[in-house]
């Protein structure tokens, strides 16, 4: 692409080679970079609907020895943070780097103030060529995101990997609420973790293992399914909903394997009337669903208990029920384990 007018710069346009963490290719999305395809509208629920059109999850991939990258970007909303959220983690631009030694390291993150976004992401890097890896928004969509190095700087695209992904279908936390930017959500700590594609479908306040969300689950093809939805539900929701959501995706994927999520512990539980009562009801539930799929000799399915999600020093949230980058950490520690025991 040519450099624009006066600025220096040559912008690259990731729709030209495609971001990772989009479960179906655009010609079946309304737009780009929404989640979900286009003919779920109406099938889902508004609210999944709606939420699905944030881009939580996405990353793109490019490699360059450019001494500086700039971000030109427009956000489909203009509500950029949220009261317990940062705008760099709703509507920011996150850059990792992969270093000498072949890990990923954070680099960069902008922090938006207007809706339409031009402006550096960062400046003054040393000399050498390398990868670098930048996640999406979690809490905003995106109408188009390109990337702009100085007229001169070398630029190759990196296509999204053919690996199969890890799917999270799940709340709020794994949407990524309340991380303090794009790469901390667990989904995107494991991404790199395992070196595999993440494919996020986390819907805030939604998640509620609803068939009809189910039915695209089982369109995509996965390394495994992680199926973290009890946040968003009570113990009478998970009896009546757990098991046919794991027969649904079985009878599409019969080898693949699937990992079921407790809640987390709120924060505060040892102190607020119900917290408890409700964690106990939906984990049963969960249990009972899971002990009677297991003995019927459903095979390659796994289980995380809740208290293993936090801390037990409860300093790792923003509000009680949404982990600080803290919380996503120990989460990720405790899924990283739970999934190494269904192979990966």
């Amino acid at each position: 692409m040519k450099a624009a007018e006066g600025d220096g710069l040559v912008w690259h346009d990731v729709q030209r080679w495609g971001v990772e963490g989009k479960g179906w290719d655009s010609g079946q999305t309304e737009k780009y970079f929404d989640r979900l395809p286009s003919r779920a509208k109406g099938e889902v629920r508004t609210a999944v609907w709606s939420l699905s059109r944030h881009s939580a999850g996405m990353s793109v991939r490019f490699s360059t020895d450019a001494d500086q990258i700039w971000v030109d970007y427009k956000l489909t909303s203009s509500k950029l943070a949220l009261p317990h959220m940062p705008a760099t983690g709703v509507s920011g631009i996150d850059l990792y780097g992969r270093d000498t030694a072949g890990q990923w390291r954070w680099v960069a993150v902008n922090r938006p103030a207007t809706q339409t976004i031009k402006s550096k992401l960062i400046g003054n890097l040393l000399p050498g060529k390398r990868d670098y890896m930048a996640y999406l928004p979690l809490y905003n969509g995106v109408e188009y995101l390109k990337f702009g190095v100085p007229s001169g700087a070398t630029f190759e695209t990196i296509a999204p990997r053919a690996e199969k992904p890890i799917v999270f279908y799940g709340t709020s936390i794994t949407h990524g609420a309340c991380a303090s930017r794009p790469g901390m959500p667990h989904p995107a700590i494991l991404g790199r973790r395992f070196d595999r594609p993440v494919i996020n479908l986390g819907f805030s306040g939604n998640g509620k293992m609803e068939t009809a969300v189910g039915k695209y689950l089982c369109e995509l093809d996965p390394c495994v399914y992680v199926i973290d939805c009890l946040p968003n539900m009570v113990g009478h929701e998970v009896a009546a909903r757990a098991e046919p959501l794991v027969l649904q995706l079985r009878e599409a994927r019969p080898n693949t394997p699937i990992l079921l999520v407790e809640d987390r512990t709120y924060a505060n539980a040892g102190f607020v009337r119900g917290s408890n009562t409700r964690h106990n009801e939906s984990r049963a539930a969960l249990r009972a669903a899971y002990d009677k799929l297991v003995k019927a000799g459903m095979k390659k399915i796994g289980y995380l208990r809740g208290e293993l999600l936090l801390g037990e020093d409860r300093d790792d949230t923003t509000d009680g029920s949404h982990p600080s980058d803290l919380g996503f950490f120990r989460h990720a520690d405790a899924m990283e384990v739970a999934l190494q025991k269904l192979g990966l």
